[in-house]
């Protein structure tokens, strides 16, 4: 059974939707986000990324940081900017990139089946970066981005969903200024009361995107039983936002790795050192770079781009849904052992670059601070689920998400 329960949202006065949508916080630094609202005062980044309304020598995660993103929502509310539900709803929201269409609902779900594993996780979370959202969301009273959720896709859900989203005129069309199409449609209790009690059949929900959130808001949540000792369960802060969208909609990106150096060996010692882990090594020209199944990866190093393929599949570990991960084999055979890459959570020689960047910007880090660029195969939904029913982890930036949720567009209040 998942819980999933409607909330008064805040959400854009439809004149200002289009000027406050943005990206999440977490796919930008600072200077990116400061430049995306230049000359928006609306951009919802002047609350989720509040640093850049504040002098550059104020450290991201100072109290004042906090209290200013705070202060941006209640100017945004008084300025008529934001508006508050007045009963509790249910969104329907629609993403559109590139002709492809993800439609799910926005609601809230509880904090307890995040304890409990109803609601399922496959990543670790970093503590600096939990308190970070722990903090943001304690000081704004609020959780202000929902967390990205999946689950096994229902037929009867979907019917619903799409019968109301092909007969109702949405809040919301409107298109952000990186080319995503968000739609919103706001339902009234007999248009969700049918889709939440479906959900009641649905036996778990899965993190696509935002487990630091999660693991903040929850974490929020259970700050507040602490300081109020008797709560009844009904409160808000027992409950975090989310956007949910069935797993058949979801496309999943590669998301690639960059290297600063190859551990002391030369060019050629180290693709002899490849090969002896037990990969075949072939040049490739540049309209075959892609990987083209599981199993097979794409390297670029001095200019060259290389496929590097595994000689013996029986080598791989089938019956274990992490082991048999392309992110998996390349850091156990090549990252760690080869390149001495021991955690890529923590280790400095490494980085990450979402598949959606193109595999031109692997070359281009290669040329301005890194050596060798590793383009894996994307991981499916369904290669994420078992992951993640089987209570196992995935190796760190195993996914990336495009379309990344609209920010700005909902906001749960946790009083």
């Amino acid at each position: 059974m998942a819980i999933v329960r409607p909330f008064k949202g805040i959400r854009p006065s439809e004149k200002f939707a289009e000027k406050v949508i943005s990206l999440p916080y977490d796919v930008m630094n600072r200077e990116e986000a400061k430049n995306m609202a230049e000359g928006n005062p609306y951009s919802f980044l002047h609350i989720c990324r509040s640093e850049i309304d504040l002098s550059d020598d104020i450290n991201p995660y100072d109290e004042k940081v906090y209290e200013k993103a705070g202060c941006n929502i209640d100017k945004f509310l008084d300025d008529g900017v934001l508006i508050k539900e007045q009963q509790p709803v249910v969104y329907i929201y629609r993403q559109v990139m590139n002709g492809r269409t993800q439609t799910g609902i926005v609601a809230c779900v509880s904090i307890d089946e995040y304890l409990n594993n109803t609601i399922k996780r496959h990543e670790l979370t970093r503590v600096e970066k939990e308190q970070d959202r722990i903090n943001h969301f304690y000081v704004c009273n609020a959780n202000t981005e929902p967390v990205f959720l999946t689950y096994r896709d229902n037929l009867k859900i979907r019917s619903i969903i799409e019968g109301i989203a092909e007969n109702s005129e949405p809040e919301y069309d409107i298109v952000s200024d990186d080319g995503i199409r968000h739609i919103l449609w706001v339902l009234s209790k007999a248009q969700y009361e049918p889709i939440i009690t479906l959900f009641d059949d649905v036996d778990n929900l899965y993190i696509a995107d935002g487990h630091h959130r999660s693991a903040s808001a929850v974490k929020v949540g259970l700050r507040k039983r602490e300081e109020i000792k008797k709560f009844t369960g009904d409160e808000e802060f027992n409950y975090f936002m989310a956007a949910i969208f069935p797993d058949n909609d979801l496309k999943i990106f590669d998301y690639n790795r960059v290297i600063k150096d190859l551990n002391g060996y030369s060019k050629e010692e180290f693709i002899a050192k490849i090969k002896a882990a037990g990969f075949a090594v072939e040049k490739v020209e540049d309209d075959e770079i892609r990987p083209r199944e599981t199993h097979e990866f794409s390297m670029f190093l001095d200019d060259e781009w290389y496929r590097v393929m595994i000689k013996n599949h029986d080598l791989i570990d089938n019956d274990d849904p992490v082991k048999s991960l392309d992110v998996y084999i390349l850091q156990d055979r090549i990252l760690g052992p080869v390149l001495g890459i021991e955690d890529p959570r923590t280790d400095k020689r490494i980085d990450f670059v979402g598949g959606i960047r193109g595999f031109e910007e692997l070359e281009r880090r290669t040329h301005k601070d890194m050596k060798v660029a590793f383009a894996v195969y994307p991981v499916s939904t369904e290669e994420l689920l078992k992951v993640a029913d089987e209570g196992k982890i995935m190796p760190p930036k195993s996914t990336w998400f495009e379309p990344k949720l609209g920010s700005g567009l909902f906001l749960h209040t946790l009083d």
